[in-house]
């Protein structure tokens, strides 16, 4: 089993990291990560010969200069990308710590407003990578969501569309799934945003939302 570990870098539940599920688990360091090395990622096994065979693929399936193991791409990262990593990687602490005073912050700022976070399991340890709210329609999301960009802050509809929509997928009724997916806002998150801006970030989805609710 490949497990999409993609958004799961420092995150454990029960004490057991989310990496270590699956066969072989996928993390992204894309910029756009907690953790980034501006673009590329890792591949977690604890099967050595999984490890093995990944090793070669990513690497044309050479075995030495003259000799392959089989049929492989050119998938590695440059020394810039593993430079950038190693100059992430001490920070983190303190980057995940910054996302956390954010989201805190959002979560009283939230409250009692009818938009819905989704909630995490117990023992869970979270990296405070994204911020999703679930808005009751995807008329009131869409309504927020060009009235921040209107102003220029931008937030995500990282889980937009459900697979479901996908072209070259079978079609599939998952209706709970395509619903929440097309309900779904990130908001702005990283460890220099400050606490004026997510008062103005929620000020504006109130005051859009609100009005809505009134109208309606």
């Amino acid at each position: 089993m490949i497990y999409d570990a993609a958004h799961t870098f420092g995150v454990s539940y029960n004490g057991k990291s989310l990496a270590s599920y699956g066969d072989i688990s996928t993390l992204s360091f894309h910029a756009t990560k907690l953790f980034h090395t501006v673009e590329g990622g890792a591949i977690i096994t604890n099967d050595d010969e999984l490890a093995h065979k990944v090793s070669y693929m990513r690497n044309f399936g050479h075995k030495g200069q003259e000799d392959f193991w089989g049929l492989g791409i050119n998938g590695k990262n440059s020394e810039f990308h593993a430079a950038m990593g190693l100059c992430n990687l001490p920070h983190l602490p303190e980057i995940i710590a910054a996302r956390k005073q954010v989201s805190i912050w959002y979560d009283e700022l939230l409250i009692g407003s009818g938009l819905v976070r989704p909630s995490l399991p117990e023992f869970t340890k979270y990296n405070f990578a994204y911020y999703p709210v679930v808005f009751p329609t995807e008329t009131s999301l869409i309504k927020s969501r060009d009235h921040l960009s209107e102003l220029g802050i931008f937030p995500r509809r990282y889980f937009y569309p459900s697979l479901s929509n996908l072209m070259y997928l079978e079609k599939k009724k998952i209706e709970i799934a395509d619903r929440i997916s097309s309900q779904v806002l990130c908001l702005p998150i990283y460890c220099d945003l400050t606490r004026n801006d997510v008062d103005k970030i929620v000020s504006i989805i109130l005051s859009r939302y609100r009005f809505d609710l009134q109208k309606a």
